[in-house]
């Protein structure tokens, strides 16, 4: 206990440094490993609230012909405690027909709803009032407009096989969520259609029962029943978990019901996109995390062994006193386990405090954050003892002679180095870079309704293998350089060394190893740095193209076509923070029997008010798209699919049924195909259409816009405020701005906010660079004493000792930083091509990020000048004094 107690005594007074350094290596693996950890825990739980949130009906259960709706909500209950249960009717009918003005307008084949009074306050997101109250009869929105009608005005509802009734219109409503509130429940996937009904009206429960009840018992198949059902949400904060939970729930009320009724799971579809959404997270949380994880470990590392002569002379003196190799090793235990018990403490305090910054909140609370803080303690303990011991227990094995001598001569060279491992690695990269990038693959693969899903981590065995392929070569490379390089050295080191820079670059030469280290170290530290850097800034820009893609613009106003957005243009265009402002058509379509959303557009002037991506069109080029559009008059670009389903080729005849304006049927209107289109402004995530809007007016007889596209000089929000003024007095005006549709969409991938991540990451990672510059260079001069104090006694004055430590210093930081720079945007833009299907749409370049940059190279020079003058300031101790120190 003593010697130990001695021991410990003699590394704070002595070797204070390289005890701080070790445990600062040690609490940087231990933060950012629990940082990390909280971020996964922080945003799985985040976006499986998001994900409830969004769906409006969790179940849809449609009740087969004669079966007893008790029956089901009997299953239900005993499944499951719910929160919310109603019973919606559904007709279908001929067509519905409506006399104004003189005139009489009718549609083709639609739907009538029947809800109860108490379905609106349960299901709130289902009914969005436009005019009038949501009390009565309701009509559709762009039922409204096909028929003209408003409040007060009456429409004819055609029965199947019955006399037909008419009934008063009370107000006019929005369905917002008319996908899932009109999907087909139980049938194979594919065969529903493509689109929800287009003439749909709402009525009181009681009074749809008395008018279709006749209709159920002369056409049953026309009639059916659902149960909308709330389920409690008392969930697993895992989106995969709790998918897997929702859909056997429901599983269980068809096992219980028997055929009687299918479950339409609209939360567990939800919750199965966002599983995947969170493995996508999971993913980028741990590969941009886990470089500066190893990069923690290495330096702790390289802190252990800058000692590595003084650890040899000391144990050599231990051993002629009589120290035995045991009591060497608990020695070095003792100093591991000091190391560690600190950096662990340190790691667990940085972690916490970042997570109060830049986490989500109560991240650090959660029983998954404390497993993963537990691994990271853990962690840090074994790196703390191999750091340590290893290199202890080696040199304590060589006899006491052998382990005092200094090492002369070239040494041997490394098994990786003979072999070649770097030039294998980069091998690996490229290959496995080509093989996944050129082909079609899915890094994150969740089959849909198969609850396992997982991720293909063999993707990133392209970025891995640059990293470390990267840094062997440099290693390589720079052994040789320093090795048989003398002469470029010394001409590279006359600015700074002047007449000294031969004897500089000898004995950097000399020192090839420890110099070579150094800058692998700075080169790790600088391409994480930069890697994480230029992803996360790539992925915050795509963000925002994301969400203006999702919204059209910086703000963009819509309202139906009979509304008349476009005699508001002008006022739009005059409002002070506008900038360009654009219309643009947005009516449907039928290809065949497939009903798609087709965008008239003024393809000259359209990019103006909005991006137009090259990774919107198929061609890759969107100026030449639009430019070949604007050159043809009838042409039209069709999306992907549909263009596969339709066999088409450019210059094809592509027939479009679109609906003409004066009788409001649909008419056949040839056009020409010319291209493809992959994504276009508020347009859908399946198959849509975009002409020129001259044309489809021409064709229509209607040159009505129904969307407005406007660019904002300043702040969207403060323009979208401005703009709902204008519009204010237009039936089913709505208009919705950039940062507001940013925040809505922020629970799907594009969807996991990295902001917090990033914030953490890139405060790691100044704090890696500055270490790797600052401390192992302190370090390694320090451990150089001898060498600066026989130079002083010879005569060398403090410009010539200068001339060492600069030289040394800026060789290191300058050669870490070229090289750390090269890898880092290499393992950013694969990180980017590798994880493509996380940008909608993808990005065409990086995106640099400058001013981090700039910080990170000053942080790095800073470190480097403090290490370099805390290095001077000890040469210019008196030399009695400083060798007798050491």
């Amino acid at each position: 206990m003593t010697l130990a107690l001695l021991w410990f005594k003699g590394l704070l007074a002595r070797h204070p440094a390289r005890l701080v350094g070790a445990m600062f290596g040690v609490a940087l693996t231990v933060a950012l490993l629990a940082s990390i950890g909280a971020f996964i825990a922080g945003s799985a739980a985040s976006m499986t609230k998001r994900a409830i949130a969004a769906v409006p009906v969790d179940w849809q259960i449609q009740l087969n012909p004669g079966t007893d709706p008790q029956k089901v909500v009997a299953a239900i209950t005993k499944a499951t405690a719910y929160t919310a249960l109603e019973q919606v009717g559904y007709a279908d009918v001929v067509s519905l027909s409506a006399t104004v003005g003189g005139t009489t307008q009718s549609t083709g084949a639609g739907k009538v709803l029947g809800l109860s009074p108490r379905y609106r306050q349960l299901f709130p997101a289902q009914l969005r009032p436009l005019i009038g109250p949501l009390d009565g009869v309701l009509v559709a929105q762009q039922t409204a407009a096909n028929l003209h009608v408003t409040l007060g005005d009456s429409v004819t509802i055609e029965r199947q096989g019955l006399p037909t009734v008419t009934v008063q219109v009370a107000g006019v409503a929005d369905l917002p969520n008319s996908d899932s509130l009109f999907q087909a429940i139980g049938v194979p996937p594919g065969s529903a259609p493509q689109a929800p009904p287009d003439n749909v009206l709402i009525l009181p429960a009681a009074q749809w029962h008395q008018l279709f009840d006749p209709q159920a018992t002369a056409h049953p198949d026309s009639i059916y029943t659902q149960l909308h059902v709330q389920i409690a949400h008392t969930l697993p904060s895992s989106p995969g978990a709790a998918y897997t939970y929702v859909q056997a729930l429901a599983h269980n009320v068809e096992a219980q019901i028997a055929g009687s009724a299918t479950v339409g799971d609209n939360l567990a579809a939800q919750l199965d996109a966002a599983r995947a959404d969170a493995l996508y997270a999971q993913v980028l949380f741990l590969f941009l995390g886990l470089p500066g994880i190893a990069l923690g470990v290495l330096l702790t590392m390289a802190v252990a062994a800058s000692g590595a002569t003084r650890r040899r002379l000391e144990q050599a003196l231990l051993r002629t006193r009589g120290t035995s190799i045991a009591q060497i090793i608990r020695l070095a235990s003792s100093e591991a386990l000091i190391v560690g018990g600190g950096g662990i403490a340190l790691g667990v305090l940085l972690a916490y405090l970042a997570a109060t910054f830049v986490a989500p909140a109560g991240a650090m609370q959660s029983t998954t954050s404390l497993w993963w803080t537990l691994a990271a303690a853990l962690t840090g303990l074994v790196v703390a003892l191999v750091a340590v011991l290893v290199p202890a227990w080696s040199q304590a094995r060589s006899n006491t002679v052998a382990s005092a001598r200094a090492i002369v001569g070239r040494g041997v060279t490394p098994l990786w180095q003979r072999i070649y491992l770097d030039v294998i690695l980069l091998i690996i990269a490229a290959v496995v870079f080509w093989r996944t990038a050129s082909t079609g693959y899915q890094v994150v693969l969740a089959p849909e309704g198969v609850a396992a899903s997982s991720v293909a981590y063999e993707t990133f065995l392209a970025p891995l293998c640059l990293w470390l392929g990267g840094a062997l070569l440099a290693m390589r490379l720079w052994r040789g350089g320093l090795l048989r390089g003398r002469a470029a050295l010394t001409a590279l080191l006359r600015p700074i060394a002047h007449g000294l820079a031969g004897m500089v670059a000898a004995a950097l030469q000399r020192q090839r190893a420890l110099i070579t280290r150094g800058v692998v170290l700075v080169a790790l530290a600088f391409s994480f740095a930069i890697s994480t850097a230029a992803f996360n800034t790539t992925y915050n820009a795509q963000s925002r193209v994301d969400a203006q893609l999702t919204n059209g613009a910086d703000v963009t106003v819509t309202a139906p076509a009979a509304a008349g957005l476009e005699t508001r243009l002008a006022q739009l265009k005059a409002l002070p923070g506008a900038g360009s402002v654009v219309a643009m058509q947005h009516r449907f379509a039928y290809v065949g029997n497939d009903l798609q959303d087709i965008f008239g557009i003024d393809a000259v002037h359209i990019g103006a008010a909005t991006t137009m991506s090259n990774a919107f069109f198929g061609s890759g080029n969107a100026p030449a798209t639009l430019q070949a559009l604007a050159a043809t008059p009838d042409g039209v670009l069709v999306a992907a699919e549909t263009v596969k389903d339709f066999q088409l080729m450019p210059g094809d005849i592509l027939n479009l049924r679109l609906q003409n304006a004066r009788d409001h049927q649909y008419h056949m209107i040839p056009f020409h195909f010319i291209g493809i289109v992959r994504e276009f402004p508020t347009a859908p995530k399946d198959s849509f259409l975009v002409a020129n809007a001259s044309y489809i007016a021409q064709q229509t007889g209607s040159a009505a816009a129904e969307v407005i596209l406007m660019q904002a000089k300043s702040d969207p929000t403060a323009l979208a405020s401005s703009a709902r003024t204008v519009v204010a007095s237009l039936s089913g005006s709505k208009v919705s701005d950039l940062g507001t549709t940013q925040r809505a969409i922020s629970s799907s991938l594009t969807a996991v906010d990295l902001h917090g991540l990033t914030q953490l990451e890139l405060l790691f990672a100044v704090l890696l660079v500055a270490a790797a510059t600052g401390l192992i260079m302190a370090l390694g001069l320090a451990e150089r004493r001898r060498i600066f104090a026989v130079l002083q006694a010879l005569g060398a004055k403090r410009g010539q000792l200068g001339a060492f430590l600069w030289s040394e210093g800026l060789l290191i930081l300058a050669g870490g930083a070229l090289i750390g720079t090269v890898i880092g945007f290499g393992v950013a833009q694969m990180l980017v091509k590798l994880l493509t299907n996380v940008f909608d749409p993808p990005p065409e370049a990086l995106a640099i990020p400058w001013t981090y940059l700039v910080v990170v190279a000053a942080a790095a020079i800073a470190s480097t000048i403090v290490a370099i003058l805390s290095a001077q300031a000890t040469a210019r101790r008196p030399v009695v004094e400083a060798l007798r120190d050491i």
